[in-house]
């Protein structure tokens, strides 16, 4: 296993040093989530306490749909470069691969957040009261959710022809009872509530992580056989 875990770190060392260099990926990613938030702050009366209802659910709507252009380039990059011919023939187990594209991307969008997530409080105007561990705690695990199934689902669809119109279609669906979660335990966070009450969207969210890191983990070796 701490081989695994070495490869995976060698494979996403790989490609954030890639887009550190280029920085095409975050860069659209960045605009993308900046452009939602402008036009939604335009499109919205930021004084009205009515909007701020809808803050947990952009949280969540920048972030998945940045991430779905991280996740997109994630696989395609290495088909254009044929590298992911060489990853399958090295001497390392796929599993790693699976792992070093999932930390890779995880970083990749949480950095996204780190911008996104500001500008939109600024913009909005909203004044957080609830405490900022419990919302980091809630970002974290809702993206990995998001970052698991995504990148299993990116390694599938790679091969496709419309593989940015299919990743999608296969991923929002799989991702409904994470996002349905993640936003009641971000609402109940930034509005201050009770954190018993979002203990049970917490766990749903982590146990949800667990199970499909377990399914992708070992499902990924067949992906590679098959692409």
């Amino acid at each position: 296993m701490i081989s695994i875990l070495k490869d995976a770190w060698t494979i996403a060392s790989k490609d954030l040093s890639n887009e550190i260099k280029t920085k095409q990926t975050i860069g659209m990613m960045v605009i993308f989530s900046s452009l939602v938030v402008l036009i939604f702050s335009f499109a919205f009366d930021p004084t009205n306490n009515m909007v701020k209802a809808v803050i947990p659910g952009l949280v969540w709507l920048i972030t998945v749909f940045s991430g779905i252009l991280g996740l997109n380039r994630s696989f395609l990059s290495e088909h254009e470069n044929d590298t992911l011919t060489g990853l399958r023939s090295a001497p390392i187990d796929p599993s790693s691969i699976y792992l070093g594209k999932v930390l890779a991307n995880f970083i990749l969008v949480t950095a996204v957040q780190l911008v996104s997530i500001p500008v939109l409080f600024l913009l909005f105007d909203y004044r957080f009261f609830g405490k900022v561990s419990w919302f980091i705690l809630v970002v974290i695990i809702g993206t990995l959710g998001f970052i698991i199934v995504g990148t299993f689902l990116a390694a599938l669809s790679a091969n496709a022809k419309n593989s940015e119109m299919l990743l999608p279609v296969l991923l929002l669906p799989l991702l409904s009872p994470l996002l349905i979660a993640g936003v009641q335990a971000t609402r109940i966070i930034l509005e201050n509530e009770m954190i018993a009450d979002a203990a049970s969207w917490i766990r749903l969210m982590a146990a949800y992580d667990l199970l499909f890191l377990a399914a992708c983990f070992f499902l990924f070796e067949f992906i590679m056989e098959g692409s």
